[in-house]
């Protein structure tokens, strides 16, 4: 149902993604936002210096640190596929204890949990990170855990719900 002068952000997202669905269907209803947050949505999902592991581990972290069963149905298979441990990926979505976890995916476990519970990360935590992925690395992931925390405030508020039979968080 967009105007025509709008057709280019569907077609854009579509194209990149292989299909519209989850927040960018609500986030087309402004095809400018949609259009730009896609924009930097295919740098941090497909082109990011991070590790296709260490991507979706962030991202399942933000899925479970904001309650979102969409996007946690959209990347827990693809968390699997990148390699992440069955184990890790039930100590976060049981919010369990990531000192448990390897130290990489303890850091990143973490990071994210700093990150949007106390809105600051601990000096010894970015420093392990920044030890393991870098300055970029490091400006990458933060940036990966706020992109998809956006796009979970989105989810969660237009209360888009995964397909029947996703895997969902407990």
């Amino acid at each position: 149902d967009l105007p025509t002068k709008d057709a280019r952000a569907f077609d854009s997202i579509a194209e990149s993604r292989g299909r519209v669905s989850g927040p960018f269907s609500m986030l087309l209803h402004s095809p400018e936002v949609a259009a730009r947050t896609a924009h930097l949505g295919t740098y941090i999902r497909f082109d990011s210096v991070l590790s296709p592991a260490d991507r979706e581990l962030a991202i399942i972290t933000t899925s479970r640190e904001f309650d979102c069963d969409f996007e946690w149905s959209a990347h827990e298979p693809l968390a699997r596929e990148a390699g992440i441990p069955p184990d890790t990926i039930e100590t976060v979505a049981q919010r369990g204890d990531a000192g448990r976890l390897s130290p990489r995916e303890g850091t990143i476990v973490e990071y994210g949990r700093q990150l949007f519970r106390n809105r600051r990360v601990s000096d010894q935590t970015f420093d392990e990170a920044k030890s393991l992925l870098g300055d970029q690395g490091v400006v990458e992931l933060t940036a990966t855990f706020g992109y998809y925390a956006m796009l979970a405030c989105t989810l969660n508020a237009c209360r888009v719900e995964p397909e029947q039979g996703s895997p969902t968080l407990p």
